[in-house]
Protein backbone atom coordinates (compact mmCIF):
# COMPACT_ATOMS: atom_id res chain seq x y z
CA UNK A 1 0.00 0.00 0.00
CA UNK A 2 1.32 3.42 -0.94
CA UNK A 3 1.93 6.10 1.67
CA UNK A 4 0.80 9.71 1.29
CA UNK A 5 4.06 10.84 -0.33
CA UNK A 6 4.11 8.05 -2.89
CA UNK A 7 0.65 9.15 -4.01
CA UNK A 8 1.77 12.73 -4.76
CA UNK A 9 2.82 13.83 -8.22
CA UNK A 10 6.45 14.89 -8.53
CA UNK A 11 5.82 18.62 -8.19
CA UNK A 12 3.72 18.15 -5.07
CA UNK A 13 6.32 15.81 -3.61
CA UNK A 14 9.21 18.23 -4.17
CA UNK A 15 7.19 21.02 -2.56
CA UNK A 16 6.44 18.80 0.43
CA UNK A 17 10.13 17.92 0.81
CA UNK A 18 11.09 21.62 0.68
CA UNK A 19 8.60 22.43 3.44
CA UNK A 20 9.79 19.50 5.59
CA UNK A 21 13.41 20.56 5.09
CA UNK A 22 12.48 24.05 6.29
CA UNK A 23 10.95 22.53 9.44
CA UNK A 24 14.09 20.46 9.95
CA UNK A 25 16.26 23.56 9.92
CA UNK A 26 13.96 25.28 12.41
CA UNK A 27 14.25 22.26 14.68
CA UNK A 28 18.02 22.12 14.29
CA UNK A 29 18.25 25.72 15.47
CA UNK A 30 16.65 24.72 18.80
CA UNK A 31 19.79 22.69 19.69
CA UNK A 32 17.80 19.99 21.46
CA UNK A 33 19.47 17.38 23.67
CA UNK A 34 16.95 14.61 24.28
CA UNK A 35 17.48 10.90 25.00
CA UNK A 36 15.03 8.12 24.08
CA UNK A 37 17.73 5.46 23.72
CA UNK A 38 17.30 3.05 26.63
CA UNK A 39 14.46 1.81 28.78
CA UNK A 40 15.35 3.28 32.14
CA UNK A 41 12.91 4.23 34.90
CA UNK A 42 12.48 7.96 35.35
CA UNK A 43 13.97 9.57 38.49
CA UNK A 44 10.43 9.91 39.86
CA UNK A 45 9.94 6.16 39.55
CA UNK A 46 13.19 5.36 41.29
CA UNK A 47 12.30 7.71 44.14
CA UNK A 48 9.22 5.71 45.15
CA UNK A 49 11.57 2.97 46.42
CA UNK A 50 13.58 5.29 48.67
CA UNK A 51 11.67 4.23 51.83
CA UNK A 52 13.25 0.79 51.39
CA UNK A 53 16.61 2.32 52.26
CA UNK A 54 15.38 3.07 55.79
CA UNK A 55 14.49 -0.54 56.60
CA UNK A 56 17.91 -1.92 57.57
CA UNK A 57 19.36 0.30 60.28
CA UNK A 58 22.23 -0.41 62.64
CA UNK A 59 19.85 -1.94 65.18
CA UNK A 60 17.69 -3.91 62.70
CA UNK A 61 17.00 -7.63 63.08
CA UNK A 62 19.10 -9.25 60.35
CA UNK A 63 17.63 -12.75 60.63
CA UNK A 64 15.32 -14.26 58.03
CA UNK A 65 13.58 -17.41 59.25
CA UNK A 66 16.70 -18.66 60.99
CA UNK A 67 19.17 -17.40 58.38
CA UNK A 68 21.73 -14.81 59.50
CA UNK A 69 21.80 -12.36 56.61
CA UNK A 70 24.91 -10.61 57.98
CA UNK A 71 27.19 -13.59 57.43
CA UNK A 72 28.22 -16.21 54.87
CA UNK A 73 25.97 -19.02 53.71
CA UNK A 74 22.59 -19.71 52.15
CA UNK A 75 23.82 -19.68 48.56
CA UNK A 76 20.38 -20.26 47.02
CA UNK A 77 18.96 -17.14 48.71
CA UNK A 78 17.14 -16.39 51.96
CA UNK A 79 13.74 -18.07 52.44
CA UNK A 80 11.62 -14.93 52.04
CA UNK A 81 13.43 -14.01 48.81
CA UNK A 82 13.03 -17.50 47.36
CA UNK A 83 9.30 -17.37 48.06
CA UNK A 84 9.08 -14.04 46.24
CA UNK A 85 11.16 -15.46 43.38
CA UNK A 86 8.79 -18.41 43.08
CA UNK A 87 5.80 -16.06 42.82
CA UNK A 88 7.54 -14.00 40.15
CA UNK A 89 8.66 -16.90 38.00
CA UNK A 90 5.83 -19.37 38.61
CA UNK A 91 7.65 -22.25 40.32
CA UNK A 92 7.89 -23.51 43.94
CA UNK A 93 10.42 -21.59 46.11
CA UNK A 94 12.74 -24.60 46.29
CA UNK A 95 13.11 -24.41 42.49
CA UNK A 96 14.62 -20.91 42.63
CA UNK A 97 17.97 -19.25 43.23
CA UNK A 98 18.17 -15.58 44.25
CA UNK A 99 21.42 -13.99 43.16
CA UNK A 100 22.77 -10.47 42.56
CA UNK A 101 21.02 -7.60 40.85
CA UNK A 102 21.27 -8.67 37.18
CA UNK A 103 19.11 -11.24 35.41
CA UNK A 104 21.26 -10.64 32.31
CA UNK A 105 24.27 -11.84 34.28
CA UNK A 106 22.35 -14.96 35.34
CA UNK A 107 21.48 -15.72 31.71
CA UNK A 108 25.09 -15.31 30.64
CA UNK A 109 26.36 -17.54 33.45
CA UNK A 110 23.89 -20.31 32.61
CA UNK A 111 24.63 -20.24 28.88
CA UNK A 112 28.37 -20.30 29.58
CA UNK A 113 27.69 -23.30 31.82
CA UNK A 114 26.05 -25.17 28.93
CA UNK A 115 28.73 -23.94 26.53
CA UNK A 116 31.49 -25.38 28.70
CA UNK A 117 29.82 -28.41 30.32
CA UNK A 118 26.77 -29.15 28.20
CA UNK A 119 23.39 -30.38 29.29
CA UNK A 120 23.97 -33.49 31.47
CA UNK A 121 24.40 -36.49 29.22
CA UNK A 122 25.07 -34.41 26.08
CA UNK A 123 28.11 -32.87 24.40
CA UNK A 124 29.15 -29.40 25.60
CA UNK A 125 27.94 -26.86 23.09
CA UNK A 126 31.50 -25.60 22.59
CA UNK A 127 32.52 -29.03 21.28
CA UNK A 128 29.86 -29.13 18.57
CA UNK A 129 30.51 -28.12 14.97
CA UNK A 130 27.75 -25.54 15.03
CA UNK A 131 25.35 -24.13 17.62
CA UNK A 132 22.38 -21.89 16.89
CA UNK A 133 19.92 -19.88 18.98
CA UNK A 134 16.51 -18.68 17.88
CA UNK A 135 15.99 -14.95 18.43
CA UNK A 136 12.48 -13.50 18.13
CA UNK A 137 12.92 -10.22 16.25
CA UNK A 138 12.47 -7.41 16.72
CA UNK A 139 13.85 -8.35 20.11
CA UNK A 140 16.30 -7.52 22.88
CA UNK A 141 19.80 -6.59 21.71
CA UNK A 142 21.52 -7.66 24.94
CA UNK A 143 20.16 -11.19 24.57
CA UNK A 144 21.69 -11.39 21.12
CA UNK A 145 25.01 -10.13 22.51
CA UNK A 146 25.37 -13.01 24.98
CA UNK A 147 25.18 -15.74 22.34
CA UNK A 148 27.11 -13.75 19.73
CA UNK A 149 29.96 -13.36 22.23
CA UNK A 150 30.10 -17.16 22.63
CA UNK A 151 30.20 -17.73 18.88
CA UNK A 152 26.65 -19.10 18.75
CA UNK A 153 24.78 -18.25 15.55
CA UNK A 154 21.72 -16.09 16.17
CA UNK A 155 18.80 -17.01 13.92
CA UNK A 156 16.00 -14.40 13.75
CA UNK A 157 12.38 -15.51 13.95
CA UNK A 158 9.62 -13.04 13.11
CA UNK A 159 7.53 -11.69 15.98
CA UNK A 160 3.76 -11.66 15.52
CA UNK A 161 0.88 -10.25 17.58
CA UNK A 162 0.82 -13.49 19.62
CA UNK A 163 4.56 -14.02 20.05
CA UNK A 164 7.20 -15.57 17.80
CA UNK A 165 5.99 -17.13 14.55
CA UNK A 166 5.44 -20.64 15.90
CA UNK A 167 5.06 -22.28 12.50
CA UNK A 168 8.58 -21.09 11.70
CA UNK A 169 9.90 -22.01 15.17
CA UNK A 170 8.51 -25.54 14.93
CA UNK A 171 9.79 -25.99 11.39
CA UNK A 172 13.31 -24.91 12.32
CA UNK A 173 13.45 -27.02 15.49
CA UNK A 174 12.13 -30.13 13.75
CA UNK A 175 14.73 -30.02 11.00
CA UNK A 176 17.84 -28.73 12.81
CA UNK A 177 19.22 -30.29 16.02
CA UNK A 178 22.02 -27.70 16.09
CA UNK A 179 19.45 -25.23 17.46
CA UNK A 180 20.14 -25.47 21.19
CA UNK A 181 18.17 -22.58 22.58
CA UNK A 182 15.81 -19.67 22.20
CA UNK A 183 15.36 -16.30 23.87
CA UNK A 184 11.88 -15.21 24.94
CA UNK A 185 10.56 -12.10 26.67
CA UNK A 186 7.05 -13.53 27.03
CA UNK A 187 5.18 -10.65 28.66
CA UNK A 188 5.35 -7.16 27.14
CA UNK A 189 8.19 -8.23 24.86
CA UNK A 190 11.09 -5.87 24.24
CA UNK A 191 10.40 -3.90 22.05
CA UNK A 192 6.96 -4.86 20.65
CA UNK A 193 5.09 -5.02 23.96
CA UNK A 194 3.43 -8.27 22.84
CA UNK A 195 2.41 -10.86 25.43
CA UNK A 196 2.61 -14.44 24.20
CA UNK A 197 -0.75 -16.13 23.74
CA UNK A 198 -1.56 -19.31 25.65
CA UNK A 199 -1.30 -21.26 22.39
CA UNK A 200 2.20 -19.87 21.76
CA UNK A 201 3.30 -20.73 25.31
CA UNK A 202 1.91 -24.25 24.95
CA UNK A 203 3.59 -24.83 21.60
CA UNK A 204 6.94 -23.63 22.94
CA UNK A 205 6.67 -25.97 25.93
CA UNK A 206 5.66 -29.03 23.92
CA UNK A 207 7.17 -28.75 20.42
CA UNK A 208 9.70 -31.23 19.07
CA UNK A 209 13.29 -30.09 19.58
CA UNK A 210 16.80 -31.34 20.30
CA UNK A 211 16.91 -33.04 23.72
CA UNK A 212 19.34 -30.41 25.03
CA UNK A 213 17.27 -27.49 23.71
CA UNK A 214 16.70 -24.73 26.28
CA UNK A 215 14.35 -21.72 26.34
CA UNK A 216 15.57 -18.64 28.19
CA UNK A 217 12.27 -17.36 29.62
CA UNK A 218 13.15 -13.78 30.52
CA UNK A 219 10.01 -12.51 32.24
CA UNK A 220 11.50 -9.05 32.75
CA UNK A 221 8.12 -7.31 32.67
CA UNK A 222 6.07 -9.82 34.66
CA UNK A 223 4.45 -7.10 36.81
CA UNK A 224 4.86 -4.03 34.62
CA UNK A 225 1.20 -3.39 33.76
CA UNK A 226 -0.02 0.08 32.82
CA UNK A 227 -3.47 -0.63 34.30
CA UNK A 228 -5.06 -3.10 36.71
CA UNK A 229 -6.33 -5.00 33.68
CA UNK A 230 -2.94 -6.06 32.35
CA UNK A 231 -2.10 -8.92 30.01
CA UNK A 232 -2.17 -12.47 31.42
CA UNK A 233 0.62 -14.93 30.67
CA UNK A 234 0.18 -18.70 30.86
CA UNK A 235 2.54 -20.59 33.19
CA UNK A 236 4.98 -22.32 30.84
CA UNK A 237 6.54 -24.34 33.69
CA UNK A 238 3.25 -26.14 34.43
CA UNK A 239 2.71 -26.91 30.74
CA UNK A 240 6.29 -28.10 30.19
CA UNK A 241 6.19 -30.33 33.28
CA UNK A 242 2.97 -31.99 32.11
CA UNK A 243 4.60 -32.61 28.72
CA UNK A 244 7.76 -34.10 30.27
CA UNK A 245 9.85 -31.09 29.20
CA UNK A 246 10.35 -29.32 32.55
CA UNK A 247 14.14 -29.11 32.04
CA UNK A 248 13.58 -27.09 28.85
CA UNK A 249 12.61 -23.81 30.57
CA UNK A 250 15.13 -21.46 32.21
CA UNK A 251 13.22 -18.69 33.95
CA UNK A 252 14.71 -15.36 35.03
CA UNK A 253 13.39 -12.07 36.40
CA UNK A 254 14.61 -9.20 38.56
CA UNK A 255 13.52 -6.11 40.46
CA UNK A 256 15.71 -3.79 38.39
CA UNK A 257 12.74 -1.78 37.07
CA UNK A 258 10.79 -2.22 40.30
CA UNK A 259 13.15 -0.84 42.95
CA UNK A 260 16.65 0.40 42.05
CA UNK A 261 18.10 -0.40 38.60
CA UNK A 262 21.40 -2.22 39.05
CA UNK A 263 20.83 -2.58 42.80
CA UNK A 264 17.88 -4.95 43.03
CA UNK A 265 17.69 -8.72 43.32
CA UNK A 266 17.56 -11.18 40.44
CA UNK A 267 15.90 -14.60 40.27
CA UNK A 268 16.49 -17.90 38.48
CA UNK A 269 13.83 -20.61 38.42
CA UNK A 270 13.67 -23.93 36.61
CA UNK A 271 13.23 -27.66 37.15
CA UNK A 272 14.66 -29.22 40.33
CA UNK A 273 17.42 -30.91 38.31
CA UNK A 274 18.39 -27.69 36.53
CA UNK A 275 18.51 -25.70 39.76
CA UNK A 276 20.83 -28.22 41.42
CA UNK A 277 23.06 -28.42 38.36
CA UNK A 278 23.35 -24.66 37.83
CA UNK A 279 23.87 -24.08 41.56
CA UNK A 280 26.75 -26.55 41.64
CA UNK A 281 28.54 -24.57 38.94
CA UNK A 282 27.82 -21.11 40.35
CA UNK A 283 28.84 -22.15 43.88
CA UNK A 284 32.41 -22.54 42.67
CA UNK A 285 32.70 -18.79 42.35
CA UNK A 286 30.12 -17.50 44.83
CA UNK A 287 29.61 -18.30 48.52
CA UNK A 288 26.42 -16.27 48.70
CA UNK A 289 24.86 -13.23 47.14
CA UNK A 290 24.04 -10.03 49.04
CA UNK A 291 21.58 -11.35 51.61
CA UNK A 292 21.15 -7.95 53.25
CA UNK A 293 19.82 -6.62 49.93
CA UNK A 294 17.50 -9.62 49.68
CA UNK A 295 16.25 -8.98 53.22
CA UNK A 296 15.70 -5.29 52.57
CA UNK A 297 13.73 -6.07 49.42
CA UNK A 298 11.48 -8.69 50.97
CA UNK A 299 10.67 -6.53 53.97
CA UNK A 300 9.73 -3.75 51.57
CA UNK A 301 7.94 -6.08 49.11
CA UNK A 302 7.07 -9.23 51.08
CA UNK A 303 4.88 -10.86 48.42
CA UNK A 304 3.50 -10.43 44.93
CA UNK A 305 0.48 -8.49 46.20
CA UNK A 306 2.83 -5.89 47.66
CA UNK A 307 4.76 -5.82 44.39
CA UNK A 308 1.57 -5.17 42.40
CA UNK A 309 0.64 -2.33 44.75
CA UNK A 310 4.10 -0.83 44.31
CA UNK A 311 3.84 -1.19 40.53
CA UNK A 312 0.58 0.77 40.52
CA UNK A 313 2.69 3.73 41.66
CA UNK A 314 5.06 3.13 38.75
CA UNK A 315 2.12 3.02 36.36
CA UNK A 316 1.05 6.51 37.44
CA UNK A 317 4.29 7.81 35.92
CA UNK A 318 4.33 5.48 32.93
CA UNK A 319 0.78 5.95 31.61
CA UNK A 320 1.19 9.64 30.67
CA UNK A 321 4.35 8.75 28.75
CA UNK A 322 2.78 5.90 26.78
CA UNK A 323 -0.26 8.09 26.18
CA UNK A 324 2.05 10.79 24.80
CA UNK A 325 3.60 8.31 22.36
CA UNK A 326 0.20 7.23 21.09
CA UNK A 327 -1.09 10.79 20.84
CA UNK A 328 1.95 12.30 19.12
CA UNK A 329 2.38 9.47 16.62
CA UNK A 330 -1.33 9.44 15.81
CA UNK A 331 -1.47 13.22 15.36
CA UNK A 332 1.70 13.37 13.29
CA UNK A 333 1.61 10.16 11.27
CA UNK A 334 -1.90 8.75 11.52
CA UNK A 335 -3.44 8.32 8.11
CA UNK A 336 -0.19 8.99 6.24
CA UNK A 337 0.71 5.33 5.75
CA UNK A 338 4.32 6.22 6.62
CA UNK A 339 4.55 4.26 9.88
CA UNK A 340 3.01 1.67 12.15
CA UNK A 341 3.62 1.20 15.86
CA UNK A 342 2.56 -1.07 18.69
CA UNK A 343 0.07 -0.25 21.45
CA UNK A 344 1.29 -2.20 24.50
CA UNK A 345 -0.59 -2.65 27.78
CA UNK A 346 2.63 -2.58 29.76
CA UNK A 347 6.39 -2.98 29.67
CA UNK A 348 8.88 -0.31 28.71
CA UNK A 349 8.86 0.09 24.93
CA UNK A 350 6.93 0.83 21.77
CA UNK A 351 8.05 -0.74 18.50
CA UNK A 352 7.94 1.66 15.54
CA UNK A 353 8.24 0.76 11.84
CA UNK A 354 8.77 3.22 9.03
CA UNK A 355 8.93 2.52 5.28
CA UNK A 356 11.39 -0.06 4.00
CA UNK A 357 14.90 1.35 3.97
CA UNK A 358 14.06 4.19 6.35
CA UNK A 359 15.11 3.30 9.90
CA UNK A 360 18.83 4.13 9.72
CA UNK A 361 18.12 7.40 7.93
CA UNK A 362 15.40 8.38 10.43
CA UNK A 363 17.65 7.61 13.40
CA UNK A 364 20.56 9.54 11.85
CA UNK A 365 18.39 12.58 11.19
CA UNK A 366 16.99 12.46 14.73
CA UNK A 367 20.55 12.38 16.07
CA UNK A 368 21.42 15.43 13.96
CA UNK A 369 18.44 17.21 15.49
CA UNK A 370 19.42 16.34 19.04
CA UNK A 371 17.33 13.25 19.75
CA UNK A 372 19.15 10.04 20.69
CA UNK A 373 17.37 6.81 19.79
CA UNK A 374 18.27 3.15 20.18
CA UNK A 375 20.46 2.47 17.11
CA UNK A 376 18.44 1.36 14.11
CA UNK A 377 18.92 -2.38 13.61
CA UNK A 378 19.65 -3.05 17.30
CA UNK A 379 16.41 -5.01 17.65
CA UNK A 380 17.72 -7.66 15.23
CA UNK A 381 20.64 -10.08 15.64
CA UNK A 382 23.95 -8.60 14.48
CA UNK A 383 22.22 -5.22 14.10
CA UNK A 384 20.88 -6.41 10.74
CA UNK A 385 17.24 -5.44 10.27
CA UNK A 386 16.56 -7.09 6.88
CA UNK A 387 14.10 -4.39 5.81
CA UNK A 388 15.63 -1.47 7.74
CA UNK A 389 12.28 -0.42 9.19
CA UNK A 390 12.33 -0.90 12.97
CA UNK A 391 13.07 1.63 15.69
CA UNK A 392 12.62 0.99 19.41
CA UNK A 393 10.97 3.87 21.26
CA UNK A 394 11.92 4.03 24.94
CA UNK A 395 9.55 6.59 26.49
CA UNK A 396 10.10 5.98 30.21
CA UNK A 397 13.08 8.12 31.23
CA UNK A 398 12.43 11.62 29.76
CA UNK A 399 9.87 13.95 31.30
CA UNK A 400 6.56 14.09 29.43
CA UNK A 401 7.49 17.48 27.95
CA UNK A 402 10.90 16.18 26.81
CA UNK A 403 9.29 13.05 25.42
CA UNK A 404 6.75 15.03 23.41
CA UNK A 405 9.53 17.20 21.97
CA UNK A 406 11.51 14.08 21.01
CA UNK A 407 8.45 12.49 19.40
CA UNK A 408 7.85 15.64 17.35
CA UNK A 409 11.37 15.21 15.96
CA UNK A 410 10.77 11.52 15.24
CA UNK A 411 7.54 12.39 13.38
CA UNK A 412 9.29 15.09 11.35
CA UNK A 413 12.23 12.82 10.49
CA UNK A 414 9.88 10.01 9.46
CA UNK A 415 7.93 12.33 7.16
CA UNK A 416 11.03 13.75 5.48
CA UNK A 417 12.73 10.38 4.99
CA UNK A 418 9.47 8.88 3.68
CA UNK A 419 9.13 11.74 1.20
CA UNK A 420 12.76 11.47 0.10
CA UNK A 421 12.42 7.71 -0.43
CA UNK A 422 9.26 8.29 -2.47
CA UNK A 423 11.14 10.72 -4.72
CA UNK A 424 14.15 8.39 -5.04
CA UNK A 425 11.86 5.57 -6.21
CA UNK A 426 10.89 7.60 -9.31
Amino acid sequence: MQNAYQKMDTAELKAAIAELEREVEETRAKELKLDMARGKPSPEQVNISRPMLDILTSDADLMDEGVDCSNYGCFEGIPSARRLAGEFIGVPPEQTIVLGSSSLNIMQSILIHYWEKGVPGYTPWSKLDHVKFLCPAPGYDRHFGITQDLGIENVPVRMTETGPDMDEVERLLAEDDSIKGMFCVPKYSNPTGVTYSEETVRRLATCKAAPDFRIVWDNAYAVHDLTDDGDKLANIFDIAREAGNEDRILGVASTSKITFPGAGIAFFGSSPANVVEVANTLKVGLISANKLNQLMHTRFLPDLDAVHEHMRKHAEFLRPRFDAVERKLSEGLGGTGCATWTHPNGGYFVSFDGPEGSAKRIAALCAELGVKLTPAGATWPYGNDPHDTNIRIAPTYPSVDELEAALDVLVLATKLVSAQLALEER
